[in-house]
């Protein structure tokens, strides 16, 4: 009896492990299960976590040799990267610099208010309110151009196509459209106020954004339009902001405004309408990536609003110290506080920093170096990310 009943026993716990030993088993496979099935919601995260860990500090320490560049007439001259040199614009020259700040080429423009725009290694200088604009690189001047009304605004693409916005006698303002060799391709007569544009990825057509008043309040609708087609693509309703910028993506449009930020699809639709906290310091967008910095003074809070698309609500950001500016650039925010530039991914995780020691109003990111304005002058900086 007792050898039996040992055996018994013993049967019973070899039961009983086997019973545990399954049941850990079919809990790990369901939590495994459970974590695949969920991996588009915490992988993410992790990824981001992985990359703060991995966050490259740079020492912020200033050039030496060529730097800083002494620019005369204050902080009122506009800098832009071309390729791996930039460009100074100032009320009397054009300079153009390479990346140890030697100069390359200087020219007097002759315009009274000029405007420059950057895209690729070309620039687009036009005289805002006046006649003319001009093409040029680092070597020469590639083309000009002379209208009988005045521009109001003129944008290049990448492929090198030219945008220019005018008055007009008849109409609230006409847009011409130009090729890389400066033949017109295409003209248009507009009834509303046009106050900015971009084109889109092949440069066959642009979206346009219109000023306009709705119940008292100024609003922005956006269009777009294909150079082949006498009628537009799409029209949006009105966004309820003032519009300060347009940039195309492929499913739509983004519109920065003045107090307000949205995302418009490509059948005109508004899908997502955020209103800032406070004041615009900064924008900028991608394609379907966007990034904006808003300051409430009042209340001390200083935020980096981060769009990834159509989504209702963006990632928000908080910092201690007023923004002054913000670009995106190779899929990366760059954001200038008054003491730092930091890089962020698109998840919200930290990339890079790099502290700054002197007052600078803005900044433009080349391959590898970050460029900073002052007052009346223009720094270097190396900057990992």
């Amino acid at each position: 009896m007792t050898e039996h009943g040992s055996i018994s026993a013993g049967a019973k716990k070899k039961k009983q492990k086997l019973r545990v030993r399954t049941f850990v088993f079919i809990l790990t496979a369901a939590i495994a299960a459970g974590l695949y099935l969920s991996r588009s919601l915490w992988l993410p995260r992790l990824k981001g976590i992985s990359k703060q860990y991995h966050m490259i500090i740079n020492d912020g320490v200033l050039a030496q040799g060529n730097y800083p560049i002494e620019v005369s007439g204050g902080n009122n001259f506009q800098l832009c990267c071309t390729g791996s040199d930039f460009a100074v614009l100032t009320d009397a020259y054009i300079y153009f610099y390479n990346e140890k700040g030697e100069l390359i080429r200087k020219r007097q423009h002759g315009y009274i208010n000029p405007v420059m725009r950057c895209s690729g290694e070309n620039l687009l200088i036009y005289e805002n309110g006046g006649n003319d604009f001009c093409i040029e690189n680092r070597d020469d001047v590639i083309y000009e151009k002379n209208f009988g009304t005045n521009i109001i605004f003129a944008r290049i693409s990448a492929e090198g196509y030219i945008a220019a916005v005018t008055t007009s006698r008849n109409y609230d303002c006409e847009m011409f459209i130009y090729d890389p060799k400066g033949n017109m391709i295409y003209e248009r007569k507009c009834f509303e106020h046009v106050n900015d544009l971009c084109f889109n990825e092949e440069s066959t057509g642009c979206t346009i954004s219109f000023i306009n008043a709705e119940d008292g309040s100024i609003t922005t609708s956006v269009e777009e339009i294909n150079f082949r087609e006498s009628s537009e693509v799409w029209k949006s309703p009105g966004l309820d902001t003032l519009g300060l910028d347009v940039y195309c993506r492929s499913g739509g449009a983004f519109v920065l405004g003045l107090d307000a930020c949205g995302y418009i699809a490509n059948n005109g639709e508004i899908v997502s309408f955020y209103r800032y906290d406070g004041e615009l310091a900064g924008g900028s967008s991608d394609g379907e990536k966007s990034a904006v910095a808003v300051n409430n003074y009042p209340r001390r809070k200083y935020t980096l609003a981060i769009f990834t698309g159509d989504e209702e609500k963006p990632t928000e950001l908080e910092f201690e110290q007023p923004l002054i500016d913000v670009a995106i650039k190779d899929d990366i925010i760059y954001v200038m506080s008054r003491e730092m530039i930091i890089a962020y991914d698109f998840s919200g995780a930290v990339r890079a920093t790099a502290g700054i020691s002197d007052s600078y109003s803005g900044f433009a990111r080349s391959s590898k170096y970050i460029y900073l304005k002052g007052f009346n002058k223009i720094d270097r900086i190396d900057y990992d990310c």
